[in-house]
């Protein structure tokens, strides 16, 4: 018992004598630094034939150092089957700071890769002599003419938590199925949430698909928060908006990506609504210049919310005065559906709903199928709708009506996404993967059409 006693008082002394040892306070912070690039992803850069933009996060910058040095990317084309990062390009680091009572803040870097070659392989990684993440690779677009086939996976409403199509996103990624990645708003639920923790962790589960392809992306609801600064920080889509909208041309198609959310939080402003409403307009006009609908006829436009839907909820396209649809209650100003008609746009593609519905041709609730029976997707008399919110997200699935609408040709509530494959310049097609039936194909159609233009007769 004695020596019991001796123990412990010769313990607490040596605790009193040598307060360098002991246990660091909880309310003092450890100097931590973090210079390892995470969260790597990919985007088309102006020039989708040529340029690359690659985008990651780290937690800190080293100090003092020269303005581009701690945003690297070190690139080349592999020689007899080796890597050689023979080339290097350097960009831009921003500080980000997260609205939430954290203030967490990171450090966002970009560097666009230009003049690279037509149909090459490039590996590739990123960060500085502080740290560089793995080595990834991607492939260019075998040409800057039209006549290819580009081939894209496209949904929306994907989440950290329930991402069912990701994993087999990744292993298709990784056979080189796609030539990009659109991402229709939605991501993480969401990327504010925990002070953009969960956004981190998102964008890191990503990276096995948006490290090697171009991952496009336009904002949805759950981006809001904080005048959607989480988004608008994060990626890189061309155009200088800030990623709320732009376009960008891919073998025969010219992608249009646009914010629906302009419509409904106009607690920021009128402003976004009206400059986006004149750019779309503009952009659909020279899109339509006989020299570049002759060149690249088909017209795809994606954005969040949709126009028509026939789920049952509140949600506005269960509406038959769709705010993106018509525009402004009563006024009907800066309505979408007029532009696509008078622009022919072939095909809108949508998310929101966490459910996958394929429409008939339609304008103003009105089917419009191509004149022969049979073939209601062969030249038709207006665009196509599709919405593709099934990626799997928290927030599960999205019931349907009993009772569905003329006008919804194909429904499912499966967990999945859509592929596109423009063929030509006159037939492109498309696929519903079902993640719930073991990537089945569970509808899929050929839109066919013998020439391009406005629906007005």
């Amino acid at each position: 018992m004695q020596q019991l006693h001796f123990a412990l008082l010769a313990s607490l002394l040596l605790l009193l004598l040598l307060p360098g040892i002991r246990s660091t306070p909880t309310d003092q912070k450890a100097n931590i630094v973090h210079y390892q690039p995470e969260q790597v992803h990919l985007a088309f850069g102006e020039r989708t034939d040529s340029e690359i933009v690659v985008t990651w996060s780290t937690r800190s910058l080293p100090p003092d150092q020269e303005v581009g040095a701690f945003s690297v990317v070190e690139y080349g084309q592999p020689v007899d089957g080796q890597v050689r990062l023979t080339q290097q390009a350097r960009g831009t680091a921003t500080k980000f700071v997260d609205g939430g009572h954290k203030q967490a803040t990171q450090f966002i870097h970009r560097v666009t890769l230009r003049d690279l070659k037509p149909n090459a392989t490039y590996s590739y990684h990123c960060g500085s002599d502080f740290g560089w993440s793995a080595i990834f690779q991607f492939r260019t677009v075998p040409s800057a003419a039209v006549d290819w086939s580009p081939s894209l996976a496209i949904y929306g409403d994907m989440g950290n938590e329930n991402a069912q199509s990701l994993a087999r996103l990744q292993q298709e990624t990784q056979r080189g199925m796609y030539d990009a990645i659109i991402h229709v708003g939605d991501f993480a639920y969401d990327m504010n949430t925990k002070n953009a923790r969960v956004g981190d962790e998102f964008m890191r589960q990503i990276e096995t698909v948006a490290a090697y392809l171009p991952y496009m992306v336009v904002p949805g609801n759950h981006e809001e928060k904080f005048n959607f600064s989480n988004y608008r920080a994060r990626f890189s889509m061309p155009g200088g908006t800030e990623n709320m909208f732009y376009s960008f041309d891919l073998g025969p198609v010219h992608f249009v990506g646009i914010s629906t959310e302009v419509y409904y939080f106009l607690n920021y402003g009128l402003k976004p609504l009206v400059f986006q409403f004149y750019w779309l307009r503009e952009d659909l006009a020279k899109a339509n210049l006989p020299e570049n609908r002759s060149k690249r006829p088909w017209i795809i436009l994606y954005g969040h919310r949709p126009m028509y839907c026939s789920n049952e909820n509140d949600n506005d396209c269960t509406h038959s005065e769709t705010l993106t649809r018509v525009g402004w209650p009563f006024v009907h100003m800066f309505g979408l559906e007029p532009l696509l008609y008078e622009f022919g746009v072939d095909v809108a593609i949508w998310a929101h709903e966490h459910s996958y519905e394929r429409l008939w041709p339609i304008y103003d609730y009105e089917v419009r199928n191509g004149t022969l029976k049979d073939s209601p997707y062969e030249d038709p008399g207006a665009p196509v709708h599709i919405v593709t919110g099934s990626a799997g997200c928290k927030e599960g699935r999205e019931p349907f009506k009993g009772k569905i609408p003329e006008w919804s040709a194909f429904h499912s509530q499966d967990y999945g996404y859509t592929r596109l494959k423009a063929h030509n310049r006159t037939h492109i097609h498309f696929e519903q993967v079902s993640d719930d039936k073991d990537g089945a194909i569970i509808d899929d159609f050929w839109l066919v059409k013998s020439k391009h233009g406005s629906y007005r007769k």
